[in-house]
């Protein structure tokens, strides 16, 4: 038997299902190609935009991006001319972990990567959005590069993953760290065409709060929804555990997305089913997907400070 062989057979067999879980996770969520975009991402030399000491990396690195992800959908999903454009350029119900792969590969480069390897996939997705573009059901007119629709992406993303991960993540960012972090995501948003993105954490949630009148509750939002939370595309055997996350994203949405989104809480009961329930039920989820993920990211020993 040879070395490896032994190895595989000194396993522990919690080690061995961490591992296989890990795999099938990290596959799900990176795409079948996620071992030549590591390479690509940790393996490469030169110089980075963000440093392992930076918010935007703790963030982005931590678990708690997965109920995030799933929670900036779910809010993104509530502007009718975002949701259009998804509607009318994606198959994302025929291969939603596509469209999951290619966002986190955008977030890994931009995050972690070399700042060539950033500025291809900056330009990639300029390229894609570009050509998005369509008639709502409302007959107005959306572009996915329209300097508006792009700031509504950006806000609810980075306020979903700031979001949960006060919540869940491995610690809790202080008020300047917070800042920062909404800083750091601004500079690469920027070069997607976002104009003058918000800079703290305090005009993140004021410029979030004025699409509101833009927003609406509707039967394609619901469906996305229901899709999403109650009829994922998954295996019966791992919808246990994305419950639990789905559980979390939910339960961090604010009440007026909930409502809009038919998820609601009782008016009543609300908080206290979030605080004694749904956000403990987060935590455990979230913690689970830490422990098969629990690689953590290589440090990169040639970054340096942000986008110039």
């Amino acid at each position: 038997m040879n070395s490896r062989g032994i190895g595989a057979a000194l396993e522990r067999p919690v080690d061995v299902v961490r591992r296989r879980a890990g795999a099938a996770l990290r596959h799900r969520i990176a795409g079948p190609d996620a071992e030549a975009r590591a390479q690509q991402i940790w393996g490469a030399a030169g110089e980075r935009w963000f440093t392992p000491a930076d918010p935007i990396w703790w963030v982005h690195s931590d678990a708690s991006m997965f109920a995030g992800g799933l929670r900036a959908l779910l809010l993104q999903s509530l502007h009718p001319l975002a949701l259009a454009g998804v509607e009318d350029h994606s198959d994302y119900r025929m291969d939603p972990w596509a469209r999951v792969a290619n966002t986190s590969a955008f977030i890994a480069a931009t995050t972690f990567g070399p700042i060539t390897y950033a500025e291809e996939a900056i330009a990639r997705v300029r390229r894609i959005h570009a050509s998005v573009r369509g008639i709502a059901p409302d007959g107005r007119p959306y572009a996915a590069d329209d300097p508006h629709l792009l700031r509504w992406i950006h806000l609810a993303e980075v306020e979903s993953f700031l979001t949960t991960y006060q919540r869940y993540g491995v610690r809790r960012l202080s008020q300047p760290d917070a800042d920062r972090y909404v800083a750091q995501t601004g500079l690469v948003a920027a070069r997607l065409g976002v104009v003058e993105p918000p800079v703290s954490e305090a005009q993140l949630r004021e410029e979030l709060a004025g699409f509101r009148s833009e927003l609406e509750g509707s039967p394609a939002a619901r469906n996305v929804a229901r899709y999403l939370l109650v009829r994922p595309p998954l295996p019966w055997p791992a919808r246990p555990g994305y419950a639990l996350i789905a559980a979390g994203a939910v339960a961090t949405l604010p009440g007026w997305a909930r409502r809009m989104l038919g998820v609601p809480h009782p008016p009543v009961a609300g908080a206290l089913v979030d605080a004694l329930i749904a956000r403990p039920i987060g935590s455990a989820g979230t913690a689970a997907a830490r422990w098969v993920i629990a690689d953590p990211p290589r440090s990169a020993g040639t970054a340096t400070g942000g986008p110039r």
